[in-house]
Formats: C-alpha cells, sequence, structure tokens
C-alpha cells in the first residue's frame, strides 16, 4: 500500500489518503510504523514518515464509528471528566505522568480540580477529586510544615502508598511543606506554592514544594475567606501597616452598607457589586482569603479598597440626596458639617450608634447624650406612682 512518502508530500494536501475505510487505515498505521523503524533515525524521509504516521491517526478517528467514540462525560471518585477538544495544547497526564499528545491521542480534565489524564488511564484512578474535600472541609493546615518523620508513614508514600527513602532506593522521598508528609515522585513533581501558615504567621509569601494534592487543593482554597487572623494571629496588625489599613476600609465599607440597602439610585446602580470578587468583605471585617493577603502584601488590595471606598463615600455625601439626609449632628457641640459614621474625624456611640466629633467625644468625660435621655426615658416610664394624697 502505497503510505505517500514521496518528496511531494506537502505539495498535495487533500486527498494524501487512498486507504478509504477503518480497516485499510489501521493497516496503513501499522505499516507506517514498521516505515519509521527501518529508515535512519532523525533522516527527513523519517521525518515525513512520522507527520504522515499523525495524518492517518486523525483520518481513522474522523472515519471511526460514532458509537466507539469516547464518551464527552466520565464521572469517577468524585472526578468530572469532561472530554478535552483542544489538540495543539501539550499538556502532561497526571496518572501516568507522560505527555498527552492531543493530536492523536483522546484526554479528560476534571471540571472540580482539574485533573488530567488520558482515556486509557481514567480507570486507572485512585485518587478522589480535591474540591470534595473543599466542599466538606474547606480549612488550612495552619502548623508550619507539620513533619511526623518518615518513619511514621511506614516508609511509603503518604498518598500512593509506594515505598519511598531519603536515599531515593526504590524511590525518592519528596516532602511536601504545606503537609509535612512525604511523596514519592509521581504524587510530588515539586510544584511551588504559597503555604497559608507561613503567611498568617511569618508574613511570608515565598512559594515552597508541595505535592500534586496540596497544589490543587491551595489552588481551589485560595479565594475561600476561611482565615480569621484576628484569633489566629492578632499580632500580625502590629506590623503589617497594610493589614491595619485595609481592616479600616473594610469597617468603612460596612458602615456605609446600610446606606446603600435603603437607596433606591444605589440599588439600581449596584454600587455593590463593585466588591463582588470579595463577597465577604461587605458581610465582615473579621475573614480573608489568602489571595485577600497576597494582593495586601502586593499592595493591589489596599489600592482597590481606597477607589471603592471613595466611589461609596461620594454617592453618600455627594450625589446622593436620601443618603445626605441620614447624616448625623454633633450633639456635643452641634457644630461644623453633617458627619457620618464612616469619616475618619468621627466617633461613634457603640451603644446608639450616634455619630460625634472625635474630639468632642473624647474631651467629655460625661456619656452619650442621646443615651442618656433614652436612659431617663425608660426610668420615666418605669417609675412608681406617688403615694395617693388624699388617702
Amino acid at each position: 500500500m502505497d503510505l505517500g512518502l514521496s518528496e511531494d508530500h506537502f505539495a498535495r494536501p487533500v486527498g494524501l489518503f487512498l486507504a478509504s475505510d477503518i480497516q485499510q487505515l489501521r493497516q496503513a498505521i501499522q505499516e507506517c510504523k514498521q516505515v519509521i523503524l527501518e529508515l535512519p533515525e532523525h533522516s527527513e524521509k523519517q521525518k515525513d514518515a512520522v507527520v504522515r504516521l499523525i495524518h492517518l491517526r486523525l483520518k481513522l478517528q474522523e472515519l471511526k464509528d460514532p458509537n466507539e467514540d469516547e464518551p464527552n462525560i466520565r464521572v469517577l471518585l468524585e472526578h468530572r471528566f469532561y472530554k478535552e477538544k483542544s489538540k495543539s495544547v501539550k499538556q502532561t497526564c497526571d496518572k501516568c505522568h507522560t505527555v498527552i499528545w492531543g493530536l492523536i491521542q483522546t484526554w479528560y480534565t476534571c471540571t472540580g480540580c482539574y485533573y488530567r489524564c488520558h482515556s486509557k488511564c481514567l480507570n486507572l484512578i485512585s485518587k478522589p477529586c480535591v474540591r470534595s474535600k473543599v466542599s466538606h472541609q474547606a480549612e488550612y493546615e495552619l502548623n508550619i510544615c507539620p513533619e511526623a518523620g518518615l518513619d511514621s508513614q511506614d516508609y511509603r508514600c503518604a498518598e500512593c502508598r509506594a515505598p519511598i527513602s531519603l536515599r531515593g532506593v526504590p524511590s525518592e522521598a519528596r516532602q511536601c511543606d504545606y503537609t509535612g508528609q512525604y511523596y514519592c515522585s509521581h504524587c510530588h513533581w515539586n510544584d511551588l506554592a504559597v503555604i497559608p501558615a507561613r503567611v498568617v504567621h511569618n508574613w511570608d509569601f515565598e512559594p515552597r514544594k508541595v505535592s500534586r494534592g496540596s497544589m490543587r487543593y491551595l489552588a481551589l482554597m485560595v479565594s475561600r475567606p476561611v482565615l480569621r487572623l484576628r484569633e489566629i494571629n492578632p499580632l500580625l496588625f502590629n506590623y503589617v501597616e497594610e493589614l491595619v489599613e485595609i481592616r479600616k476600609l473594610r469597617q468603612d465599607i460596612l458602615l456605609m452598607k446600610p446606606y446603600f440597602i435603603t437607596c433606591r439610585e444605589a440599588m439600581a446602580a449596584r454600587l455593590l457589586l463593585q466588591l463582588q470578587d470579595r463577597q465577604h468583605f461587605v458581610e465582615n471585617d473579621e475573614m480573608y482569603s489568602v489571595q485577600d493577603l497576597l494582593d495586601a502584601h502586593t499592595g493591589r488590595l489596599g489600592c482597590s479598597l481606597a477607589e471603592t471606598h471613595t466611589l461609596f463615600a461620594k454617592h453618600i455625601k455627594l450625589d446622593c440626596e436620601r443618603c445626605q439626609a441620614k447624616g448625623f449632628v454633633c450633639e456635643l457641640c452641634r457644630e461644623g458639617d453633617v458627619l457620618f459614621p464612616f469619616d475618619s474625624h468621627t466617633s461613634v456611640c457603640a451603644d446608639c450608634s450616634a455619630v460625634f466629633h472625635r474630639d468632642c467625644y473624647y474631651d467629655n468625660s460625661t456619656t452619650c447624650p442621646r443615651c442618656a435621655r433614652l436612659t431617663l426615658r425608660k426610668q420615666s416610664l418605669f417609675q412608681e406612682p406617688g403615694p395617693d394624697v388624699d388617702a
């Protein structure tokens, strides 16, 4: 059978295949393989034969019976695998650790954890989807590299249980800086990742080597607000000025939120959607994600929050009359402009939320005037009536 290995191989891109059905194509592929083995290595003819082999396999894929095609969706061990359409992207199979040739091989990607593998490797997978762990147990290991020793693992990989040793026989033991455990070279590819424990304890963002499973878990968790810094390491705010500024901006935004949810113009303009990528910023001022801390370290978070703060304050104090009408007048001096709780020169009563000039509030040793009036009113309502004069 003519395999089209003549010098004018590239001159006729259409109609190169003499084989017309699947049986003949398979026979042509086998003969082409044999020709490649017989030709001198690295010769031009051998390269042309390899190109011809690729074309034959692609043609076979096109003529293949649709009933024999791989399914588009496969569900295994909580992975949800989708068949990839891309033919030009070069990837590495997470199961057999060989290159995935998209032109001639079918491969799948898990939409949850982005685990990639050949179609032939699907049924050999033993690692469950990491996203299930994120869904059921969204928390970090906050001890820095909690190593227990290779002997505690019985000198086996923490994931696949293959024999490992520090001497590299039969397989090299590689430590994951996130879990502190040791893995074989198939489960640990020396990927680098920022370790959350080192960030919250030492403000250390240097990437360190982690296992494949840890890398996927950290990637899925990076935007989840699960770190309560005030409880984990309250001293961090004493040493990192960026965090103090960000905490103040977040507190101000929480004070602005009641204005927006009662303002038609603000709801129509969807101002709160400015923080849709960090929804937790409009819910509390305590929770942080690793991505928040990364952006705080680089300065991006502080800049973006300051811009959002300016936009919100402009709407309340300048653009919207309804929001302006909800301002306060200092009841201690009754002078100056209208005050808002998020102004830098004001103080807010913790009991009644009244707003005062900061200087006025701290200069007066008396209690809040509004709280005092409320107390007197309650006393007058519950005061017992005096004795009956006629009696």
